[in-house]
C-alpha cells in the first residue's frame, strides 16, 4: 500500500500551519527509515531466515542471526512474505523478493493449513509437521494480506482467490469459532479489541491489492464496533476487553490495557481517515492516539509501557512494565500519520520523542537488526532477535509507511 499525503488545507485536520519536521529534520528520518529497513533489518532477515532446504522462513534467530530454534510459526510465514511482496509491488521490483515471496506462500500452502477443517495452524515444524492451533484466526489474517501482494506482484488470480478464501476464513472463524473449545466460559463473556482492529488493516491491504469487494463493509462495521463497545470518552480509555455488550468489566482481564495495541488501532483509523478524506475518522484516530499516549508513555524511563491496569493498580501479567519491540513502532507510525493529517506540533513532538527513545534502546549495530524485548529502563532483557512472535514484520512496517510517509510529505 502506497501512504502519500495530501495537501494540508487550513482550518480542518489538515492545517499545517505550525509545522515542526524541519527540511533537515525531515531528511534525517527519511534516511533513518530508508537505511533501516534496506540496510539494515531486511538484510538480516535474508540472510539468516530463509529455510532452503524445507521451505519458509525460521524466525528464532539469536542476536548474531544463529538458530535458536528451527520451529515456524505461521504468523511470520505469511507477514514475511507480505513484506516482501510489498516492497516488491511499492519500492523496487526485485526479482528476490518475489522468488522468496513465492517461496514463503508455497510453504504455506504445503504445510500451514489444516485439510480437515480448512484453518491455519499457528505452529509447526521446520518440515511442516503441525505442532498447534489456536483458538484465534489471525494466522488467516496474515495469509490472505501475504496472498493479495503476490496477486498484485504476478497478477496470477490463483493469488487473488487465495486471498478472497483466507481472509473469509478469518471473518468466518472470528464470528463462529466452530469446533473451538472456548477461552473462558460463558459466565463472563468477554471480546476484545483484536478482531475487529485487525480486520481494518486486512480489509485496507486487500481492498488495496485485490480490490476486495466488500472490504469496506468490512471496515465500516469494525470501526463501529470499536467506537461503539471499546472507546470510552467519559474516562477517556481505549479498552482493551469489554463485556458482550460492551460493559466494562471490573476484574483484571477487564481492567487490563494494552497501550500499543490501541495505538496501532489508532493508525489503521487514521489511515482510513486519510484515504477516505474523512475528518472523523481523523478525530477519532487521534482521540485514540491523545489517550492511550497518555496512558501508556511511561514519563520515568521513557517508552510505551506493555500494560497498564484502567484504574492506575497493580497488573497480573508480570512481564507488564516491559518494553517489546512492536509497540514502540506502532507509536512511531501513529503520531508521524497524526501529525501529517493534522499539523499539531504535539503529535511531531510525541514521534520525535518514541522514535528517539526507541532508536536509543532497540537496534543492534553490532549484529543489525532491533532487541525484542527490553526491561522498563530500556536494558536487554534478552539477545532474541526472533521468535513465533517476533519477526519481519512490525519494524519493517514501521520504517517502510514512515519513509513512504515523510517522501510524500511536503513542507
Amino acid at each position: 500500500m502506497r501512504f502519500m499525503i495530501p495537501e494540508f488545507k487550513a482550518g480542518g485536520p489538515g492545517d499545517a500551519r505550525e509545522m515542526t519536521i524541519d527540511v533537515t529534520g525531515r531528511e534525517e528520518l527519511i534516511r533513518t527509515y530508508r537505511s533501516g529497513l534496506l540496510e539494515d533489518v531486511l538484510p538480516f532477515w535474508l540472510k539468516h531466515a530463509v529455510d532452503r532446504e524445507h521451505g519458509g522462513f525460521i524466525t528464532s534467530l539469536d542476536r548474531d542471526g544463529s538458530i535458536v530454534d528451527t520451529d515456524k510459526g505461521t504468523w511470520q510465514q505469511g507477514r514475511f512474505t507480505w513484506l516482501l511482496g510489498e516492497l516488491y509491488n511499492n519500492v523496487e521490483a526485485r526479482d528476490e523478493w518475489l522468488e522468496l515471496a513465492k517461496h514463503g506462500a508455497k510453504f504455506m500452502d504445503e504445510h500451514c493449513f489444516d485439510p480437515a477443517d480448512g484453518r491455519m495452524w499457528f505452529h509447526v515444524t521446520r518440515e511442516g509437521e503441525p505442532l498447534r492451533k489456536r483458538r484465534y484466526g489471525f494466522s488467516e489474517s496474515f495469509a490472505a494480506i501475504a496472498y493479495g501482494e503476490l496477486f498484485k506482484a504476478t497478477g496470477e488470480e490463483l493469488y487473488a482467490e487465495k486471498a478472497r478464501r483466507t481472509f473469509q476464513g478469518f471473518i468466518d472463524h472470528n464470528l463462529d469459532p466452530k469446533g473451538t473449545v472456548p477461552k473462558f466460559t460463558d459466565v463472563r463473556p468477554l471480546k476484545g479489541l483484536g478482531f475487529p482492529m485487525i480486520t481494518i488493516a486486512t480489509a485496507q491491504e486487500l481492498r488495496d491489492s485485490i480490490n476486495l469487494p466488500n472490504a469496506e463493509e468490512w471496515i465500516n462495521r469494525s470501526i463501529e464496533t470499536i467506537r461503539r463497545d471499546h472507546l470510552k470518552p467519559d474516562i477517556q480509555c481505549v479498552m482493551e476487553a469489554v463485556g458482550s455488550d460492551g460493559e466494562i468489566i471490573d476484574h483484571f482481564d477487564g481492567r487490563t490495557l494494552n497501550p500499543g495495541h490501541a495505538i496501532e488501532c489508532a493508525w489503521f483509523i487514521l489511515l482510513e481517515g486519510k484515504l477516505r478524506g474523512d475528518d472523523d475518522l481523523v478525530r477519532t484516530g487521534c482521540q485514540m492516539l491523545d489517550w492511550s499516549w497518555a496512558r501508556g508513555w511511561d514519563d520515568e524511563h521513557g517508552g510505551i509501557l506493555y500494560f497498564v491496569d484502567l484504574e492506575g493498580g497493580p497488573v497480573q501479567e508480570y512481564w507488564h512494565d516491559m518494553k517489546f519491540w512492536w509497540p514502540q513502532a506502532e507509536a512511531i507510525i501513529a503520531t508521524l500519520l497524526a501529525f501529517t493529517l493534522t499539523g499539531d506540533p504535539k503529535y511531531a513532538a510525541w514521534h520525535r520523542q518514541v522514535h528517539d527513545w526507541a532508536h536509543r534502546h532497540f537496534p543492534d549495530p553490532g549484529q543489525g537488526e532491533w532487541f525484542g524485548y527490553l526491561h522498563r529502563d530500556g536494558s536487554a532483557s534478552s539477545t532474541l532477535k526472533g521468535n513465533l512472535w517476533k519477526g519481519p514484520f512490525h519494524i519493517p512496517r514501521m520504517q517502510l509507511v514512515c519513509w513512504q510517509l515523510l517522501e510524500g510529505f511536503s513542507l
